[in-house]
């Protein structure tokens, strides 16, 4: 798989692995030896970056993608991420009650995701949402001095504005800014975006099938209840029924050219720029090969047009989060 480059030297596989779903997001928690099955065969397929957070079981996340990496740690980047609050105490279990990115609280949640991932040093620290109580200057300060100390190597913010990424990169050089993107979300592009080419920061996008509903196996009605996505306004009633006839255009365009709806959107993603790095996230290898297929597919400026075309932006219905 080719690399890319994002901020401040990091340099990656062009497609990364969401590892969200591993500690259950998207249904039952995968054993560990299922974990590292998928990990693994991801590193054999050329993905070299892996996205985690404390938050993700809440906990139980890192420590499965620690001891999936073990073996070939040296050669993956592993990306982790701070800034909620979790009652106070690291334990899992612990409800998230808030947002926390205190010095003191990110230095904590820093040791003791190194524990976790049963590494001595994380390559990519995140903040994972922007705390409006404490000042981005202290949280990149923080995390510069992580840095000098060696538990760190570089520094990322995620869902941040324009503005703070421009004043937290001005303590501490930012390399990459997690924000969801995809054809049905594409809000970065108005402002968060053009300030991350001027300030050389790459961009990696979480949920870039859209959580699943570009790849049209998600249909309208049929999440089950404890679906966090079933509360998602645009995967709700009309609005879910109206985006499912954009995704069947989508659908269409991918027959004709004999890709898939998800090879088709995620190549899309991949041809916005060669500073970006989407982090689809699967549960299963067959997902996971389909997804890396979509690395070799070429798109022209005709066969963008085309897919805009199917998939306009302006008229997805709903928000992205109740």
């Amino acid at each position: 798989m080719d690399r890319r480059t994002l901020g401040d030297g990091l340099v990656v596989s062009a497609l990364g692995l969401g590892c969200m779903s591993v500690s259950g997001a998207y249904g039952p928690k995968l054993s560990q030896d299922e974990c590292n099955g998928l990990l693994r065969g991801a590193f054999e397929r050329g993905i070299t970056f892996f996205d985690t957070a404390e938050i993700y079981g809440p906990f139980i996340g890192e420590e499965m993608v620690g001891e999936a990496l073990a073996p070939i740690r040296g050669q993956v980047t592993i990306a982790t991420k701070f800034g909620f609050r979790t009652g106070g105490k690291v334990e899992p279990g612990r409800p998230i009650q808030g947002f926390d990115s205190r010095p003191e609280h990110i230095r904590e949640v820093c040791d003791a995701s190194l524990a976790r991932l049963g590494t001595d040093c994380i390559d990519l620290l995140y903040q994972h949402r922007v705390d409006p109580d404490v000042p981005i200057e202290d949280v990149a300060g923080t995390v510069r001095d992580l840095i000098a100390e060696g538990k760190v190597r570089h520094f990322g913010m995620s869902e941040a504005p324009a503005d703070l990424i421009r004043r937290a990169h001005a303590v501490q050089p930012v390399a990459a800014v997690q924000s969801e993107y995809s054809l049905w979300t594409r809000e970065v592009e108005d402002t968060v975006l053009p300030t991350l080419r001027e300030l050389g920061i790459g961009l990696v996008p979480y949920s870039p099938l859209g959580r699943g509903f570009l790849t049209g196996q998600v249909k309208p009605g049929e999440l089950a209840r404890d679906d966090w996505r079933s509360n998602m306004p645009r995967f709700k009633g009309e609005a879910a029924e109206h985006n499912f006839r954009l995704v069947e255009a989508l659908q269409a365009l991918a027959g004709r050219k004999g890709v898939t709806a998800a090879q088709l959107a995620l190549a899309w993603v991949l041809r916005q720029g060669n500073d970006i790095v989407p982090i689809p996230g699967t549960r299963r290898l067959e997902r996971l090969e389909e997804n890396i297929a979509a690395a070799s597919i070429e798109l022209s400026d005709a066969d963008l047009a085309e897919i805009e075309q199917a998939m306009p932006a302006r008229e997805v219905q709903g928000g992205r989060y109740a």
